[in-house]
C-alpha cells in the first residue's frame, strides 16, 4: 500500500518521516550517484535474494548449460548492480521448467549469437520455436570490384572543379 512520506534532509542525515513521526534516519552518503539501501528497508523478497552472489547465479545458469551460463554472466554484467538482474536470472530459470533445459540452452544460445541477452529475448526465441531452427550463419557479401554504383576517380575529380562528370 503506497503512503505519502516527507524527507528530511541535513547535510548529514536523511530522515523519512510518516504523518510527522519518524520512521527512518540514515547517515546521508556523500558518494555520488551509489545506492546506500538499509538491508532491513528491502522488500521481504529481495532480502531473501542478499545471501546471493553474483558467481552464485552464474554458476547456477552453468549447471543447466553453458549457453545459459553465459548469458546469465553478460545479463548480470549489464546491470549497474548486479542484483538488479537476479529477477531476470530466475525468469530465465523459470522457462527451462516449461520448455525444458534443452530448448532453454538453445534459446541461450541464440539470444546470444544475434547479441541480445534479455529474459524477453530468450523468452520469444522459445515461443516462436526458433530455438529448435538450425542456426542461420550468414553468407559473406562479396561485391566484384567494378559495378553500376562505382564512380571512380573521375567523378570526384569533376565534382571539386565545378565541371561537369563524364
Amino acid at each position: 500500500m503506497r503512503q505519502e512520506v516527507d524527507v528530511r534532509l541535513t547535510a548529514t542525515m536523511v530522515e523519512i518521516l510518516h504523518r510527522g513521526r519518524r520512521i527512518a534516519a540514515h547517515v546521508r552518503s556523500s558518494v555520488r550517484g551509489r545506492f546506500t539501501t538499509d538491508p532491513t528497508h528491502r522488500p521481504k523478497a529481495h532480502q531473501r535474494h542478499l545471501e546471493w552472489t553474483p558467481s552464485r547465479v552464474i554458476t547456477w545458469g552453468t549447471s543447466l548449460g553453458p549457453a545459459i551460463g553465459q548469458l546469465v554472466q553478460q545479463l548480470l554484467d549489464s546491470f549497474p548492480h548486479p542484483e538488479q538482474g537476479y529477477r531476470a536470472c530466475l525468469g530465465i530459470f523459470s522457462l527451462g521448467k516449461r520448455y525444458g533445459p534443452a530448448r532453454l540452452e538453445a534459446a541461450c544460445a541464440r539470444a546470444l549469437a544475434v547479441g541480445a541477452p534479455r529474459y524477453r529475448s530468450v523468452k520469444s526465441i522459445l515461443v516462436a520455436g526458433l530455438d529448435r531452427l538450425p542456426a542461420e550463419t550468414p553468407a559473406p557479401l562479396v561485391l566484384p570490384l567494378a559495378h553500376a554504383h562505382v564512380r571512380g576517380p573521375a567523378y570526384y575529380a569533376t565534382a571539386l572543379t565545378g565541371a561537369a562528370p563524364c
